[in-house]
């Protein structure tokens, strides 16, 4: 069966409150319930501020686009709906056009940005502008409840068109007849509650509000079987997170009817299956579905209902390592694909960027309630590669400059403007919170994680405390941790990432501490801090590969958690061939040597970079594996290097027991690995005898 076409395409071919959170948080997608207390909890924007490095140099990049694009350029779609002056103004275009199916959404995610920008900065100028905006946009609501062609059933309703494609959504129209109504209207309303926590705008609440009265009132008179088929069709029900947007606003507002309103987006066929743990996701929308999820966890903070926490965690659990690519991404087309489906699905049209926006906030939404670190090593992972690299590293003040689809085939290249579609949108907040998870807090205050690496300083006014982080990340792991202002008994909890597998060193004040670091874990240091304390973290680099689930011999390369990427305009996966070069220690750097420039490299004649250089060179995030002999350095035993049934080779598993202590120590273990191939059938005994006699010649070093 065709899948329909993408929205990307189709535009291609019309162009041919909760006491213990401060109020500041909640913006940021940080509500805690009342009924059920967070065991972590974040800092809000404006306490945490970036070092110097590559994250606030992109985020600079994108503070100049929220400083200089026009306010009234946002508000054209919005004005025209509601029959007042556009100013001259001509709206974003992209999506965002007069007659747009989906215009209005992109001013929602302009109005976070702003929101996000004036939290990170306090610039009176953000402010202002913010302030504009919601005004504005108060001014349409009301023009339009009053003059509306037709006039809506409710005087809360704000869009950037007539409630025409809510009503037909309702006998279940079809895209591209109409596209995402309710898309649309969370991107408003996310934005104002936005412009509320982060901006202190208290119109922006009144008319999320009065929209959220105006969405209980249009579907809480629906039968539910309606709203069921509704949130079932492609795109057209498509309703981004207006589970979890409204679930914010009762925590906000106190009123039944917006709990009530967010209970009517249960996607009940989807929600059973994962709540139970059946995946069904092959071929459905990813990026449809993803911010449900985040909708269903803060349902259960605000129902207590079971299933809605074990639907999330199941449905994390689908997509974060199944069917995620190396860069931290998910989908082909904006589907998912089958479980496990990775080297079948490289192209040109992978990982959606909204869907790696909304994965990452379902991981943050899923350690504040347990602080589980393999939500952090995926919040890594999707940060460092694909939402850093999916901002282009050239400034502009007309364009986000962010991707769409982020190519994992052979010669893929990244394609950056995107204004006015939904990774325009999302790309443009990406970029203004890198801070937001850096450091949580424990619920009672005595304790600190530190999850991410950020050259960044915390500022925790309850405890008197300013923390300094300096660090060169992501181009190496070393970093150190200065209590510039106040102290006290503290668990101070450092992350250590999956990929820490060569050690981890940590001093306290200079003296070396007896730490267990276990990759995936955190190392908890209590003590009683004092101003002037430093805690030094070593974490080495070191090069290692990732297979692909459906077939072992595709493969990323990464250095430590940085993703590298051959730079060739090539076609098809290149082979590269690594075992022959291994020394006694079996390290990949005996094959892959540095460039001289940081974090760059070479193999097989050819550059590899880190990922998140944002350019228009085209790139190899994967490559074929070819080891079809066993070699050991300049001796070939002419055997076929055989795979076992689980795909890994015979050099897989030998390589896999490196260092080797010794010479007798490796030709030891390729002897007693050869009897294991033989007796499993994998080698003949002939075989076995010239593999063995090829370890005792190979002369390998250390």
């Amino acid at each position: 069966m065709t899948q329909p076409p993408t929205r990307r395409r189709v535009l291609g071919i019309a162009a041919a409150t909760a006491a213990a959170v401060p109020l500041a948080q909640l913006g940021t997608v940080s509500y805690a319930a009342a009924s059920t207390p967070w065991a972590v909890q974040p800092f809000p924007l404006d306490q945490v501020t970036l070092g110097e490095g590559v994250f606030p140099r992109k985020r600079d990049l994108m503070l100049d686009y929220a400083r200089s694009y026009p306010a009234d350029r946002i508000l054209a779609v919005f004005r025209a709906n509601a029959g007042l002056d556009t100013r001259g103004a001509r709206p974003p275009g992209g999506w965002e056009t007069a007659d747009g199916n989906l215009r209005g959404h992109y001013g929602g995610h302009f109005l976070t940005l702003v929101s996000q920008a004036y939290a990170g900065t306090r610039e009176p100028a953000l402010k202002t502008k913010l302030d504009y905006l919601v005004t504005a946009l108060d001014e349409c609501r009301l023009a339009f409840a009053e003059h509306g062609s037709p006039r809506p059933s409710h005087p809360g309703y704000l869009a950037a068109y007539p409630e025409t494609q809510f009503i037909l959504l309702e006998s279940y129209t079809t895209y591209p007849t109409i596209w995402a109504p309710y898309y649309t209207c969370h991107k408003i309303m996310r934005g104002l509650l936005d412009a509320h926590t982060l901006g202190g705008n208290q119109q922006a609440l009144r008319i999320a509000s009065a929209m959220g009265d105006w969405v209980h009132s249009r579907l809480s008179r629906l039968p539910k079987a309606q709203l069921e088929r509704m949130w079932s069709i492609y795109i057209a029900g498509e309703y981004g997170g207006m589970n979890e947007v409204l679930a914010d606003l009762y925590t906000l507002t106190g009123r039944p009817e917006h709990l009530a309103a967010a209970r009517c987006f249960d996607n009940t066929a989807l929600l059973e299956a994962c709540s139970q743990n059946r995946d069904i996701l092959d071929g459905r929308h990813a990026n449809q579905h993803i911010p449900q999820f985040t909708g269903y966890i803060r349902l259960f903070d605000e129902t207590g209902e079971s299933r809605y926490a074990s639907a999330a965690r199941n449905f994390w659990g689908m997509v974060a390592g199944p069917r995620t690519y190396s860069l931290g991404g998910t989908g082909q087309g904006e589907m998912f694909r089958a479980r496990g489906a990775i080297a079948t699905t490289l192209g040109d049209n992978n990982a959606e960027t909204c869907a790696t926006y909304n994965m990452l906030k379902l991981s943050r939404q899923l350690f504040f309630r347990d602080p589980d670190p393999k939500y952090i090593d995926h919040y890594e992972r999707g940060l460092t590669n694909h939402i850093l690299a999916s901002r282009r590293d050239t400034p502009s003040t007309s364009s986000p400059e962010v991707t769409y689809f982020v190519g994992m085939g052979p010669g893929a290249v990244r394609e950056y403007d995107n204004t006015g579609t939904c990774c325009g949108g999302t790309g443009m907040e990406n970029h203004t919170k890198y801070q937001d998870s850096v450091y949580f807090r424990s619920a009672d205050g005595n304790a600190l994680y530190v999850n991410l690496y950020l050259a960044s300083t915390l500022r925790w006014p309850e405890r008197g405390l300013v923390l300094e982080q300096t660090s060169a990340y992501p181009y190496d792991g070393v970093r150190t941790l200065t209590f510039r202002e106040g102290g006290g008994r503290l668990d101070l909890r450092l992350r250590v990432p999956s990929w820490a597998t060569t050690g981890v060193t940590v001093t306290v004040n200079g003296v070396r501490q007896q730490v267990q670091a276990v990759p995936g874990s955190y190392i908890t240091l209590n003590r009683d801090w004092r101003t002037g304390d430093r805690v030094a973290v070593s974490t080495p680099y070191r090069l290692r590969v990732e297979r692909a689930s459906d077939d072992p011999t595709v493969q990323s390369l990464f250095f430590g958690p940085v993703l590298l990427v051959a730079q060739s305009p090539a076609t098809t996966l290149r082979a590269f061939s690594l075992y022959k070069d291994f020394t006694l220690r079996g390290d990949l750097a005996d094959a892959v040597r540095p460039e001289g420039r940081p974090l760059y490299f070479t193999t097989h004649g050819l550059t590899l970079a880190p990922f998140h250089i944002a350019d228009d060179t085209r790139y190899h995030a994967y490559f074929k594996r070819a080891e079809p002999v066993v070699v050991f350095g300049a001796a070939n035993s002419g055997v076929p290097n055989r795979p076992r049934g689980d795909g890994l080779t015979f050099l897989d598993v030998l390589w896999a027991q490196a260092p080797f202590a010794s010479t007798g120590a490796f030709v030891q273990a390729v002897r007693d690995l050869s009897n294991t191939w033989v007796a499993e059938g994998l080698l003949s005994g002939a075989e076995r005898d010239r593999v063995v006699a090829a370890a005792q010649n190979a002369g390998l070093r250390r």
